[in-house]
């Protein structure tokens, strides 16, 4: 049986997986959910003997099921290949009493890989599906990494085109670097004079433009998106939550059908769903932790069932977390409000014109499967600190937000069950923030100059994704304001 998406804001219109995948948003500006979430059709105790990729494959038969078996296969393989780092593609790491799920060992040293890197094989394979004429436009704006994980994805593929969008100085120097320095005849990379938000906004507002699809059109072109709007994006990450814990399992760590709990730094919202589908498919979670840094508007919505976004933006050494508007949310929003597309577009309206929204006390009851907590910079710094004091492991400042409302959790909590963080990015990815909490003393290094000494504190080797950028040439230089985001879009594409 095909399983059918709509769209969270509109349930009357229904689509195939491959159709999703092309779009991207729905007409409606709503994001596309599957009709009803399948369960995993293999046992746990099969799929502790699995490897990543036979993993992924058990998970996304389920939910791209227009797909043939050949086809899906065939994208997994392409993906989760010798561009990762180590085999098993998202090792899972015992340090002290917690376990960290390093999500981090692709092309691009950071978690968005683990979905970008398929995405790509995914979208043309749908593009075939649908006798799809037009020329792919993947439109995308970044907090940091998506952007150069997409470009990566989509460099040199053939039928596409990708633009990216990023806030100019909201984003760490490797980052930068990663993605101004992107090689491909098909990548272009835009600096905006604002922060994500903006450019989320902004990326959000074109693919809901009519008249400029219309345009796009008459030139050969249709937009795609590789946020984790796309359900291309989303349905990839579910596979490592079922990973991580057929590998607790295998290991002997945990007993069959005991369950877990899941620690994720949090933005955009997307990894968190991830894992709530991952419950909901039949993986033994117990809680899903929501941690965030100093833009805690997600703990805000989850102590008091009220979203608002109206409050001072703060730029912190965690950038892929300084987000305001969880995009991802809308699909929990649609779950907990009993699949009530009126009820779900009611309040995404309520946020655009008025930032904030509160839902209703029934569906408030129904996100008792979360917990959420969040980390002052002063705390990420000290979790560094002493998790590599104690132990001698060193994780990135976004890693550190989750392990620091780890502790928290089970401190206030006093809740025993076993812990799995996402451990999202590379230490070396944000050398400065870290090397800083490690110990004071790098404080007024350069921070090129730090990655040797990161390499010798961690004992562990430094990404080819940062040696690359270090003597790469800048290929992308261009800039715009918020409101040129278009006119840049069309410039780039010669639409005049």
């Amino acid at each position: 049986m095909n399983l059918q998406y709509k769209s969270t804001r509109n349930d009357n219109v229904t689509v195939t997986a491959s159709e999703a995948i092309l779009k991207g948003l729905a007409d409606d500006g709503g994001l596309f959910v599957p009709v009803s979430l399948p369960k995993l059709s293999v046992s746990l105790e099969e799929l502790k003997d699995m490897n990543y990729q036979e993993t992924a494959y058990a998970v996304m038969k389920e939910l791209f099921t227009d797909f043939t078996e050949e086809e899906l296969k065939e994208c997994i393989e392409k993906a989760y290949d010798s561009k990762f780092d180590t085999e098993e593609i998202a090792p899972l790491v015992k340090v002290d009493n917690t376990y960290y799920l390093e999500l981090f060992h692709g092309a691009t040293i950071a978690f968005k890989d683990m979905a970008l890197s398929i995405l790509p094989h995914l979208l043309t394979t749908s593009a075939k599906k649908n006798h799809a004429e037009n020329e792919i436009v993947i439109l995308t704006a970044t907090s940091g990494d998506t952007g150069k994980a997409a470009l990566a994805g989509f460099a040199d593929v053939e039928g596409t085109r990708i633009i990216v969008f990023y806030p100019k100085d909201g984003v760490s120097r490797v980052q930068e670097l990663q993605m101004v320095t992107q090689k491909g005849k098909n990548v272009d990379v835009v600096a905006i004079h604002g922060n994500f938000d903006n450019a989320q906004s902004g990326v959000k507002a074109m693919f809901e433009n009519k008249e400029l699809a219309k345009e796009l059109a008459e030139h050969g072109y249709q937009f795609s998106s590789a946020n984790s709007i796309n359900i291309g994006r989303l349905v990839p990450q579910v596979a490592y939550y079922v990973y991580a814990y057929a590998k607790l399992l295998k290991n002997g760590e945990i007993e069959n059908g005991e369950k877990m709990n899941v620690v994720v730094p949090t933005g955009n919202f997307g990894n968190i769903l991830a894992a709530y589908y991952a419950k909901h498919m039949g993986v033994p979670i117990q809680k899903l932790i929501c941690a965030s840094n100093e833009n805690k508007v997600l703990f805000d919505f989850f102590e008091t069932g009220t979203y608002d976004k109206n409050r001072e933006f703060v730029l912190t050494t965690s950038p892929s977390m300084d987000i305001l508007i969880s995009s991802n949310l809308e699909r929990l929003i649609y779950l907990i409000s009993g699949c009530d597309a009126g009820k779900t577009a009611e309040l995404m309206q309520a946020l655009k014109t008025d930032g904030t929204y509160e839902i209703t006390e029934d569906m408030r009851e129904r996100l008792a499967d979360f917990a959420a907590g969040y980390a002052t910079e002063a705390q990420t710094a000290q979790a560094i600190h002493d998790t590599y004091h104690k132990t001698g492991y060193v994780m990135d400042t976004h890693t550190a937000v989750a392990s620091y409302v780890c502790e928290e959790y089970r401190r206030t909590s006093g809740d025993e069950t076993k812990c799995v963080i996402a451990s999202t990015a590379s230490p070396y990815k944000f050398v400065k923030s870290v090397m800083t909490a490690v110990d004071e003393k790098y404080a007024d290094a350069g921070e090129f100059d730090l990655l040797p000494e990161l390499q010798r504190v961690s004992g562990t080797e430094m990404p080819n994704a940062v040696r690359e950028i270090l003597h790469a040439e800048v290929l992308h230089t261009l800039e715009c304001d918020v409101d040129k985001m278009e006119e840049t879009v069309k410039g780039i594409l010669k639409i005049k």
